[in-house]
């Protein structure tokens, strides 16, 4: 079992320590494990972000008038590309890839955005939306060398709001899918439904505590099988889908004809994408503290290139924009396995789903309550983590309190009244309407405010005067800035 993530910026000794060239062992980061750990463990995160993925194209296929046969094509598909784009993060190539156990998937940010393009258009909004992903890939990779830079404004007290954010943001898609995630059904919030997702999750946590080693690690994929086995005899799961899917289906290239551009699509992806790298940034710099490997620029750098190269390529095989999944960081600190190679064993496997569908339709026997019961402990671990960062964000010091409860409160607004911003323009929508990223922002300008202007010190609200702030650099580099880490893929890396 994996060591314990401590929770600090790296110092010198930490980074000669992850060095393999050094004849230290390999970081847990880039460890290998035995094929059936990679394989269950990788299957343990493909369960986790399964919905997540499936969910856009189910809204999206339906609100712009594709019938149940394309809409099921555009599942597999977006299966398909956020395994490409898990693979790029994972095992990465020349500048591309963080190379941390960083699972990528179909962004959530575009749903309202694309439906309000395409509604109704059938096909060719489709392709209107595709055009728009399209080029909004490209613009966000040429700005990616630029955009990274923003590191320097991520300190403690800014990452640890924004993952408390992340955690808190997701907890009511837990919720939702406890209650049977479909409103308009009858059964939607029986107590029935609710039962089963309380009774997943004593599993998950009965097995925490009961188990040792591997078989506690997985205990998330253990509770979401119990929770299947019990659903079935309930007649809350059936094997209809599985009787249903076909055996291969490959996403054909531009199935529903050439990408077609329009400037006001192309302009609203655009922002989504910013909102996408905001999003990406803040989960890389928590998945570095939950792994012990605090990602710096250069690392960021390269897991926004996955992120847009990803988006970029998506819409040829049919697929939508791809950004991070948090409930999977959720995963990385709850089981504490920090291989990359088990995550980018999930892309492998997301690959084949989105190639055979009467494979994924296996996953999907998993029903939404028993999911939304795993997602409880998943996405209230990523909120834990963000209070052990502010831990150390000495928020006893100057106005770092107040940032932090003027960044969550913002923050929270979506998820605590969601009608708050109804008489704002649609535009303006696609940042209010996610907490993360309006929290962000706020966290950010207010620490600019407090912590940097009109100050000589520096102090960045977190990091004391001395300390090694590689991962959180002041706005000046330092010597700490200039020093090679061993990246994610060690040598190799280092030359690029």
């Amino acid at each position: 079992m994996a060591a314990e993530p401590r929770f600090h910026s790296a110092t010198s000794a930490d980074r000669a320590t992850d060095s393999p060239a050094d004849g230290a062992s390999k970081h847990p980061v880039d460890e290998t494990l035995p094929p059936v750990k990679l394989f269950t463990s990788g299957l343990q995160h493909v369960a986790a972000m399964y919905a997540g993925v499936v969910a856009p194209p189910m809204i999206v296929g339906p609100a712009v008038g594709l019938g149940a046969q394309d809409t099921a094509f555009l599942m597999g598909a977006s299966l398909f590309t956020a395994g490409i784009a898990t693979l790029l993060q994972t095992i990465g190539f020349w500048k591309i890839g963080a190379r941390l156990p960083f699972v990528n998937g179909v962004s959530f940010a575009g749903v309202t955005p694309m439906v309000a393009i395409g509604r109704d258009r059938g096909e060719d909004g489709i392709a209107v939306i595709f055009g728009a992903i399209i080029v909004a890939g490209i613009v966000g990779f040429l700005l990616t060398p630029y955009f990274c830079k923003l590191v320097r404004f991520f300190p403690p007290v800014v990452t640890g709001t924004v993952i408390t954010l992340i955690g808190l943001s997701l907890l009511p898609v837990a919720f939702r899918w406890a209650q049977g995630g479909n409103p308009a059904a009858a059964e939607y919030g029986s107590m029935r439904n609710i039962g089963m997702a309380a009774l997943t999750l004593a599993v998950v946590l009965a097995l925490r505590k009961l188990l040792r080693g591997f078989l506690q690690q997985i205990a998330i994929l253990l509770g979401l099988a119990v929770g299947t086995l019990v659903a079935l005899p309930l007649g809350m799961s059936s094997f209809d889908a599985i009787r249903e899917a076909d055996v291969i289906g490959f996403p054909t290239p531009f199935h529903f004809g050439g990408p077609q551009f329009e400037i006001a699509a192309i302009v609203s992806l655009c922002v989504v994408m910013l909102v996408c790298m905001t999003e990406s940034t803040a989960d890389m710099l928590a998945l570095g503290r939950i792994v012990d490997r605090p990602a710096d620029e250069r690392t960021i750098e390269g897991g926004l290139r996955a992120d847009t190269l990803g988006s970029a390529l998506s819409p040829l095989f049919n697929g939508f924009m791809c950004s991070a999944f948090a409930q999977n960081v959720g995963l990385v600190a709850m089981t504490k396995v920090r291989s990359r190679f088990v995550v980018a064993a999930a892309g492998g496997i997301l690959v084949l789903l989105g190639l055979f569908p009467v494979a994924a339709s296996v996953i999907a026997l998993v029903p939404l309550p028993v999911l939304g019961g795993a997602g409880i402990a998943l996405f209230g671990t990523v909120a834990s983590s963000g209070i052990q960062t502010l831990a150390s964000a000495a928020l006893e010091k100057g106005e770092n309190a107040l940032i932090v409860a003027a960044a969550v409160g913002i923050g929270l607004i979506p998820i605590a009244a969601p009608d708050f911003y109804h008489a704002f323009p649609e535009d303006l929508l696609v940042v209010l309407d996610s907490g993360i990223s309006t929290g962000c922002i706020v966290a950010i300008v207010l620490n600019l405010a407090f912590n940097h202007l009109g100050r000589k010190d520096g102090n960045d609200g977190g990091t004391e005067p001395g300390e090694d702030r590689e991962c959180f650099p002041p706005l000046a580099e330092t010597a700490a800035d200039r020093t090679p880490r061993a990246s994610g893929s060690g040598a190799a890396a280092e030359a690029v």
